[in-house]
């Protein structure tokens, strides 16, 4: 291998894919510092500002995916990815990179695309359970597929999978010892039950309608709720019940400290996208899945869907939370004996080490 190997990472779109992609590219700078490395992202989206957030160059392909609903504004799809294909081979013949990463996200299909053309080396990291048409088609031609779910020779050629889990923020997971300095942190009390809501950092409006509608069969049983509403919603829900509305529930639009508030709970209720399911897995907590139905190919419930068969998470529909979310969480917040089972069982699917298992893997496919 070459000394300062060049390697371009590609993909984004959301924070499911950022992070993953962030903590490969530290990962390869801790195991080899001289390497050189490229994001490249689709204009617009939300990696153009926190790649250079995290300290590395990226370069934007003006690419987007197919909108839902909207004819017209498909009209221009087809010319946005010849041009991103044209621009990623441009960025390609100008960087001249040693090996190509996908996450996933828009502008990861053009890249490896034009990688496949120039005859070089590229990995695909496969974040989801149910991989997408556009890395299926990808996959054929990829040197090495990276997966968290078992099952995925159904998408990929089998002799190229190395199940590695999903590269997550190290800082997110460390709750050991915390419990008390979350609680403090919110205001709670440590030795009361609580529950953490989290849609994510835009929200879950399922989520947010399930909590409050049974806000008072909650209270009614002493239950503390760290309650992450979402930057959408967090208004609305503040203007009803005022920021104040009860000392059992911290309603909160972001948590800065996810790790705290992690630690602080006793039942998670959660969304189900990749990054975060791996986050759980090293968490070790009851969780409560609720997928969201607003994804391509359903891939949040394929996803929760393989926890649940190894008896590592309950799974509550989107169309019937707003009913049962809460009383299930509550159910499980008292019974002792399913909690314990359902965090070692979590626990025992999770892969700590997954960034610099990738990482190393990219290493490989690196000239010698």
């Amino acid at each position: 291998m070459n000394n300062s190997p060049k390697i371009i990472i590609s993909g984004g779109g959301t924070g499911g894919h950022i992070f993953p992609a962030v903590a490969i590219a530290n990962a390869l700078k801790r195991l080899v510092p001289s390497c050189e490395i490229l994001f490249v992202g689709a204009n617009g989206r939300m990696e153009m500002e926190k790649v250079p957030a995290a300290g590395y160059k990226i370069i934007g392909l003006n690419i987007a995916g197919i909108q839902r609903g909207s004819i017209l504004k498909n009209l221009s799809l087809p010319f946005k990815v010849i041009g991103s294909v044209q621009k990623a081979l441009q960025i390609i013949k100008d960087f001249r990179p040693d090996v190509v990463v996908g996450v996933g996200g828009y502008a990861s299909g053009p890249l490896l695309y034009a990688a496949s053309l120039k005859g070089i080396p590229y990995l695909i990291q496969e974040q989801n359970s149910y991989a997408g048409v556009t890395n299926k088609w990808l996959g054929r031609k990829a040197a090495k597929i990276c997966v968290a779910f078992d099952e995925m020779d159904q998408f990929f050629p089998a002799d190229r999978i190395l199940k590695t889990g999903n590269p997550v923020r190290k800082e997110v997971v460390d709750i050991k010892g915390k419990h008390h300095a979350g609680a403090e942190l919110l205001k709670l009390d440590p030795l009361k039950k609580t529950i953490l809501v989290t849609g994510g950092s835009l929200g879950a409006g399922t989520l947010n309608k399930s909590i409050e509608k049974h806000l008072p069969e909650i209270l009614a049983e002493d239950v503390q709720v760290i309650w992450q509403t979402g930057k959408f919603y967090y208004k609305g829900i503040i203007e009803r019940l005022g920021e104040n509305y009860h000392p059992n529930v911290r309603i909160l639009e972001f948590l800065n400290k996810m790790d705290l508030a992690y630690a602080a709970a006793d039942v998670i209720i959660s969304r189900a996208g990749a990054g975060t399911i791996a986050e759980l897995c090293l968490i070790k907590k009851p969780v409560i899945l609720v997928p969201s139905p607003n994804v391509a190919e359903d891939h949040q419930t394929k996803n929760a869907l393989a926890l649940v068969k190894q008896g590592a998470a309950i799974l509550i529909n989107d169309r019937s939370a707003e009913d049962t979310l809460v009383a299930e969480a509550l159910r499980l917040l008292m019974n002792q004996e399913q909690a314990g089972s359902l965090s070692e069982k979590i626990g025992s699917m999770a892969l700590p080490e997954a960034d610099e298992v990738i990482a190393s893997e990219v290493l490989k496919l690196v000239r010698s």
